[in-house]
């Protein structure tokens, strides 16, 4: 399950929609990010690309289990002058907060690994701040590790 709520929803009919980004400008970022966290023994559960909105976030919502480790990466429009990744658990408590500036090394991508103390969902904030552009485009990701399996004796 992944949930995405985002000001760039659009409600047609009674239908809504999510506005997914033409293409995906960042599929060379994402094909190097998701190789190297293959090589690290994660596995992709969901990814995403949406279009956002300057300044608004898009919160994501997922379940976790307790005791798992998972890897979140968000990347923004690399023209945005600053990103930012609020993480929050089922009581509402920030449990992550990730800030990054146009400028800074891989500026553009927050990455983060967090390991829940307790199954429930948590709700991700990623947002990007650009001047010049008001609608932009953000690609999600969530990996985990999987549990090593018991060996048979």
């Amino acid at each position: 399950m992944f949930l995405i709520f985002s000001p760039s929803l659009r409600a047609q009919n009674d239908v809504i929609k999510l506005q997914s980004c033409e293409g995906n400008p960042y599929q060379q970022t994402v094909d190097s990010i998701k190789k190297a966290s293959a090589e690290q023994g994660y596995v992709l559960l969901r990814e995403a690309s949406v279009q956002m909105e300057s300044e608004y976030e898009m919160p994501v919502v997922l379940p976790m289990q307790g005791g798992t480790i998972y890897q979140f990466v968000f990347i923004g429009d690399p023209t945005s002058k600053l990103y930012e990744v609020r993480m929050f658990d089922w009581n509402e408590r920030q449990v992550v907060y990730k800030r990054h500036q146009w400028g800074d090394i891989d500026g553009n991508v927050i990455s983060y690994t967090y390991t829940p103390q307790f199954s429930e969902y948590h709700m991700i904030k990623p947002v990007q701040v650009n001047k010049k552009k008001k609608k932009l485009c953000g690609y999600v990701m969530l990996m985990k590790k999987p549990e090593p399996t018991a060996k048979k004796n």
